[in-house]
């Protein structure tokens, strides 16, 4: 059994794969914001993180960070102290300490905010937004560190994380094409990549189960990108409905976003590229390092999973 130290427990993320791990052997201590009464005997603050020196703990997975605001409402400088300092300050814990894996949730928007044809982790990186500024400084400042022999340093850039349970844009379709009403932006054509919670938990499981699996960047996706076309399809399939359709002038509908923009309406320009952008990501360097030819879960078996959740809310 391994010990295991985890930052961004109480997130999506980090409630599903705690909770994996757990179920796989593993013993999971929590890093937490702040240390009150109700938390569990063992966490650790990160207040308190002088503590790290005198456990035994065998991996870092570090997921805590603050995530992309899709209304562009957040202070750019906040990006940098949560997701570059606090990377930073854990990562120098895990130099002196004992773990000989440290496990970093970056994201593919540290690597580009736009894609032409496939993204893989060889591409120079040129993030365009704070959130993915502060995820390449994060980057940079693990690469750039001298590592100890023995330890051994992944960092991972998952594209769209979804399952049961997940809000967000998935969310945001579901009740468009539940409550009847027609996608209007069909006449956008795209490829896009996700990520199932399933497939996430069975890399991170499989790094933390073979020691001697290498370290260094690996994009996380699932097998199958699909288009927001094909994906409204499948939202209508799973929940009974018929999908409508709209192909719209894109012209009009770039107008709307910006004024959303300016209003804080639902659809604005950073939403808006969410749903027709394309953004293929390849998943092939890490099925190579695990020897796999397919991840465990497809992406529609994926999707599907996640979308009958949402009619049990």
């Amino acid at each position: 059994m391994s010990s295991i130290l985890m930052s961004g427990v109480s997130g999506f993320v980090g409630q599903n794969l705690s909770r994996h791990l757990k179920e796989k052997g593993h013993d999971i201590i929590s890093l937490i914001r702040h240390a009150h009464a109700g938390n569990s005997v063992g966490d650790i603050s990160w207040d308190n993180m002088a503590a790290l020196k005198t456990m035994r703990l065998d991996a870092f997975v570090h997921l805590a960070g603050k995530a992309h605001d899709l209304k562009n409402t957040s202070d750019p400088e906040e990006y940098f102290t949560v997701n570059t300092g606090l990377t930073s300050k854990l990562f120098d814990s895990f130099l002196q300490g004992t773990a000989s894996t440290f496990i970093f949730f970056s994201s593919v928007k540290a690597a580009t905010d736009s894609v032409e044809g496939v993204l893989t982790e060889d591409i120079t990186p040129q993030p365009k937004t704070p959130y993915g500024e502060s995820k390449c400084r994060a980057e940079a400042y693990i690469l750039g560190r001298q590592l100890p022999t023995g330890k051994r340093v992944f960092i991972l850039r998952p594209c769209m994380i979804h399952g049961p349970g997940n809000k967000g844009n998935l969310n945001l379709l579901y009740q468009v094409v539940k409550k009847g009403i027609p996608y209007p932006l069909a006449a956008f054509d795209n490829k896009r990549s996700f990520l199932s919670i399933a497939n996430l938990n069975f890399v991170v499981e499989s790094i933390l189960a073979n020691p001697a699996l290498p370290g260094g960047i690996y994009n996380l996706a699932d097998d199958e990108p699909l288009s927001t076309n094909q994906l409204i399809k499948l939202l209508a399939t799973v929940s009974g409905r018929k999908a409508r359709l709209w192909k719209l002038s894109p012209v009009v509908i770039k107008a709307i976003a910006s004024i959303g923009d300016i209003l804080h309406l639902p659809l604005n320009n950073e939403r808006l590229k969410k749903l027709t952008e394309n953004f293929v990501v390849s998943n092939q360097k890490v099925k190579q390092a695990l020897n796999i030819s397919l991840m465990p879960v497809s992406a529609r078996e994926g999707l599907t999973q996640t979308i009958k959740s949402f009619s049990t809310e």
